[in-house]
């Protein structure tokens, strides 16, 4: 199922619309519909306040009193109120198509860029935007990373081109948008409890080739270049690896470029891998897809290097806390599941890692066996630990594990159970030892967000480390 088809000429104007869910997607949406006329109620399982909005209990609605219904990317389809919809035949629409259909409209030159996978979408759709913009060229990041696409879409000024970091929530919703080209970074198991299976996931994932002719695609992820196989649009792969002709790629300390250039037996230097910072290999690999997509709408050689060579990381990606005694503690809250928190791990020999959190349905094993060989001690914290623990029984019996609880409240001014796990931290650390927070979970079991739990894990280091 999806979003009906909206004609250009629907008028918003007096129509009574439902939001479903009442978080940053549908209040930016609410909003844009507002403006146009429209009459909005929310309906939300939590019933915090929303200026302006009233907010239903889903046990109250009847979806026939709604001309159509907005849902947010977290509600799955087999929601009662999703599923009484189609059954009424009321419309389904989602944000991403709302702000396409509007951007048609009032900016029809505006392009859109987009990608998505499992790890590295933040940072890869802000290297692109700063790449696009070194060229001159106004563009925002937004998406699933700061703007939602509907409000990037109202700018007062418009954009020249929106670069989308969409998650498998927002692409199985999804049905109408179209972008100039796309990219697909990897995919491993991750919302396998939203999904159901990786099948699906990936399913969703990949349904982003349907909206698009030009893919960049990562040829050293085994799944992404499988699934490729079949799609009939133009494929450009990239890898850490010498690229063939119509790749791109890695020749000794180099990116080069032998997809965008005139000639395909020619080759032409992107940049170097000194310019880009952490000099690690999924940074690279990060890099190349930028640069794909960067390529693909003319911005030039010069302009990537430039943007490369000026980017840094955002906040809790391998985050640097503090260097002290021939000990790194870093933070890289960023890395909810497996796959993002064995980068981490491998890019470190001795890891006392802090881990833990929830899982969303991952499993552990394979990414348990893969990095052990790193691990010092482990450290866990969370909801769903015994799954991790379980999976260092079975791979890693020999490392030591302590399991740390607190009984502060999520969101107080109480760091006890950072604090703790710096405590046991610092017993095992020593000269040449990372002390590293790659929880491989989901946050919102103890903290309000993974940069809640960054930030306060940074915290207790500087508090209880920091000479």
């Amino acid at each position: 199922m999806g979003c009906e088809v909206i004609s250009m000429s629907f008028i918003f104007n007096g129509r009574n619309i439902l939001v479903a869910g009442a978080g940053v997607t549908g209040i930016a949406v609410a909003k844009v519909l507002a403006t146009k006329g429209a009459h909005i109620d929310f309906v939300d399982e939590k019933q915090q306040e929303v200026r302006d909005f009233k907010i239903l209990s889903p046990d109250s609605i009847d979806v026939n009193a709604y001309s159509a219904i907005v849902v947010s990317p977290g509600w799955k389809p087999n929601h009662p109120i999703i599923v009484n919809a189609v059954k009424a035949d009321i419309p389904i629409w989602n944000e991403i198509d709302l702000a396409w259909l509007i951007s048609r409209e009032i900016t029809p030159q505006q392009k859109w860029l987009a990608l998505t996978g499992t790890n590295g979408k933040t940072t890869t759709v802000e290297m692109t935007t700063a790449m696009l913009q070194s060229a001159g060229l106004k563009a925002i990041a937004c998406g699933n990373v700061g703007e939602t696409v509907i409000e990037a879409v109202v700018c007062a000024e418009p954009y020249d081109y929106l670069v989308l970091e969409l998650s498998s929530f927002q692409l199985h919703w999804m049905q109408e948008a179209k972008f100039t080209s796309v990219a697909i970074l990897n995919l491993a198991d991750d919302h396998l409890d939203w999904h159901g299976s990786f099948e699906n996931y990936c399913s969703a994932k990949f349904s982003l080739l349907e909206h698009t002719d030009i893919a960049i695609l990562n040829a050293g992820d085994n799944e992404v270049a499988r699934r490729a196989q079949i799609w009939q649009g133009r494929k450009i792969f990239y890898s850490l690896e010498t690229p063939a002709a119509g790749e791109l790629g890695i020749v000794e300390d180099l990116l080069i470029d032998r997809a965008f250039v005139h000639n395909p037996q020619e080759a032409s230097m992107i940049a170097q891998i000194s310019d880009i910072q952490p000099t690690l290999p999924h940074s690279v690999s990060n890099a190349l897809a930028a640069a794909g997509l960067a390529l693909s709408v003319g911005v030039s050689y010069e302009d990537i290097q430039k943007a490369l060579i000026g980017f840094h990381p955002g906040r809790h990606r391998i985050e640097v806390v503090l260097d002290e005694d021939e000990i790194s503690w870093i933070d890289d809250s960023k890395a909810t599941n497996p796959h993002a928190a064995a980068a981490s791990i491998m890019s470190h020999l001795s890891v006392i890692w802090v881990a833990g959190g929830l899982a969303k349905g991952a499993d552990m094993n394979s990414f348990i066996d893969r990095v052990k060989t790193r691990l010092k001690a482990a450290i866990l914290i969370g909801e769903d630990r015994g799954i991790i623990e379980a999976a260092l029984h079975k791979f890693a019996p020999e490392i030591p594990i302590v399991k740390v609880d607190s009984d502060s409240i999520k969101g107080s001014s109480s760091n006890e159970l950072m604090e703790k796990v710096v405590e046991v931290a610092k017993e095992f650390a020593k000269p040449g030892d990372t002390v590293l927070m790659a929880p491989a979970c989901a946050s919102m079991d103890q903290f309000i967000s993974y940069a809640d739990r960054g930030d306060r894990f940074a915290l207790a280091v500087k508090k209880l480390v920091q000479k």
